[in-house]
């Protein structure tokens, strides 16, 4: 008897375990391969995307790069002008930047007085800011960066690359300073906000003492300071938001 309980204790055990086992495999395979959570650190996509959001990223949209052997069997579509997209920023791949599309491979892009135009056209973009009514001529002796702010190009996309801006047009280091994207850094897609926490999250290399008072500030100010009406939100390419200003958050004055 005494033999038989110990075995069916061992078969629930290993059941637990082999469970426990699929779950991890299961997240770690989402994690990778479908979504990705993702906090927004800076206000260059405000306003659709603000201080404190936290979103899931949709990497299974695209699929593997153009050309691979997988894109044939994982047929999704490409990414799209007006896309906001999360991407390894090219300049220290381990930091992740979001921006929206502006410019395909082929592209010619210009800016002129803030308005930006592609192979001659003036973009309709209802989703950007300018929190700065200054415009800086067209002046190379100008540093950046205010040289290539309200005034760049003509530029031409190359072929695999992708020319991103941030919504927030006078605060976002995007394209017209550091270059394009490649499309092997593209992650993904930014899907939904699942949470919005009004508050300056410390920098990627903030000490542990920064972190703790950032979790304590949380804990603390979790009702109050969540956004609940951008809870689930769908973030949408055409989506421009109009919240009442956060107050307590400093305007950054150049964000990635």
């Amino acid at each position: 008897m005494a033999a038989t309980d110990e075995a069916q204790k061992k078969s629930t055990i290993r059941e637990y375990y082999e469970a426990l086992l699929i779950a991890v495999i299961f997240v770690n395979f989402a994690r990778i391969f479908v979504f990705q959570a993702f906090k927004i650190p800076t206000g260059s996509m405000e306003d659709n995307l603000k201080v404190g959001d936290h979103i899931i990223v949709n990497k299974f949209i695209y699929g593997p790069e153009p050309g691979s052997f997988l894109r044939k069997l994982l047929p999704l579509r490409e990414v799209k002008r007006g896309d906001i997209i999360v991407f390894r920023y090219p300049l220290q791949p381990d930091t992740d930047f979001v921006k929206r599309v502006i410019g395909m491979p082929g592209d010619t892009v210009e800016v002129r007085d803030k308005k930006v135009s592609v192979n001659g056209k003036q973009l309709d973009e209802p989703y950007v800011i300018h929190d700065d009514p200054q415009i800086y001529p067209l002046q190379p002796a100008l540093p950046e960066p205010y040289r290539s702010r309200d005034q760049y190009g003509p530029y031409t996309v190359a072929e695999g690359q992708y020319f991103a801006m941030g919504d927030n047009r006078d605060r976002s280091s995007d394209s017209r300073y550091w270059g394009t994207v490649p499309r092997s850094m593209i992650k993904g897609r930014a899907f939904m906000v699942y949470w919005s926490f009004r508050g300056t999250p410390p920098p990627p290399d903030a000490p542990p003492a920064d972190r703790i008072k950032e979790l304590a500030s949380v804990f603390i100010h979790f009702v109050t300071r969540t956004r609940w009406d951008r809870t689930f939100l769908i973030v949408d390419s055409h989506y421009h938001y109009h919240p009442e200003p956060d107050s307590d958050i400093p305007n950054e004055s150049f964000s990635p």
